[in-house]
């Protein structure tokens, strides 16, 4: 039978895995790693301060597994034996019931204070006014409304840089969840039901969103564009979009909403009145009683 492997060994295999992930992780694009608002920084920093918390528990539990294993393996022939002989111990037992019972009351504070402070429907003080977007989920593609400009977009929201964007949030199909995770966090659209979502982006740049909750078969091509840039450039694309796309009538979005994948952007001018609450009026009254489209 061979010697067993030094312990010195295992702790160089630790390390370099650790100096491998974190390389890894470095080179790899993960939105909700790399935020670029105000809101999902926040988001960010709750999750770095709760995942650092827990490791004063985990960390040391699996340092504790490694060395039992070690210490009590069929291997070793040492004269050491297993004497359980800290039953009842109350000093010890109260040490690791009072360490998680305080980490517990820690998050508790820490999770009630950040429930409150990134309330989906709490307004982001701004200097800049807050602009209004009406987003509608269809089958399987978003429409972003902006009732303020007179326009309206199909898989690509365009925001200024450092100006609250107050989304109203809606389905004409089934439940969805609306998420941009380098500006905010998600939240749920459902037919015949308005949400809120106030986000910020504070640097220009180019983000993903998509849909966070599965709604059938095109669920996968369910995303959408989201640039955020200077209000400058956003004013030149409202202006461009208004004066060369054609209207957003009842017609053209009927034609709109029946299902289809991988939908290309697509915008429009002059959307229909009151287009997003017709929406959500429409099934709020009896199968066959509603309001047409």
């Amino acid at each position: 039978m061979g010697k067993p492997k030094k312990w010195w060994f295992w702790i160089i295999v630790l390390v370099a895995a650790a100096v491998i992930s974190i390389g890894y992780l470095s080179t790899v694009n993960i939105p909700i790693l790399q935020p670029k608002g105000i809101i999902a920084d926040k988001e960010f920093r709750l999750l770095v301060a709760v995942v650092l918390i827990m490791c004063i528990v985990v960390v040391p539990v699996f340092i504790m597994l490694g060395y039992i294993v070690w210490k009590y393996r069929d291997s070793n022939h040492s004269p050491k034996q297993y004497t359980p002989d800290v039953s009842g111990n109350r000093k010890l037992e109260g040490l690791w019931w009072l360490i998680p019972s305080i980490i517990i009351a820690v998050l508790s504070v820490i999770t009630w204070n950040a429930s409150y402070a990134l309330n989906p429907y709490k307004p982001i003080p701004s200097r800049n006014r807050t602009l209004p977007v009406e987003v509608i989920a269809l089958d399987w593609k978003w429409l972003f409304i902006y009732p303020t400009k007179g326009i309206a977009s199909v898989n690509d929201l365009r925001i200024p840089v450092n100006t609250p964007v107050h989304f109203y949030l809606t389905s004409d199909t089934v439940m969805n969840s609306f998420w941009i995770p380098q500006l905010s966090g998600q939240i749920y659209d459902m037919p015949g039901m308005q949400t809120q979502l106030f986000v910020m982006a504070d640097q220009p740049g180019d983000y993903k969103g998509w849909s966070a909750n599965i709604s059938g078969i095109g669920f996968a091509s369910m995303m959408f564009n989201v640039h955020a840039s200077s209000s400058g450039q956003f004013n030149l694309w409202v202006n461009k979009t208004k004066y060369i796309s054609p209207k957003l009538n009842l017609a053209a979005y009927n034609r709109l909403a029946k299902p289809s994948m991988y939908v290309k952007p697509q915008y429009y001018s002059s959307p229909e009145p009151n287009l997003f609450y017709r929406t959500i009026t429409k099934y709020m009254f009896p199968a066959g009683k509603g309001m047409n489209r």
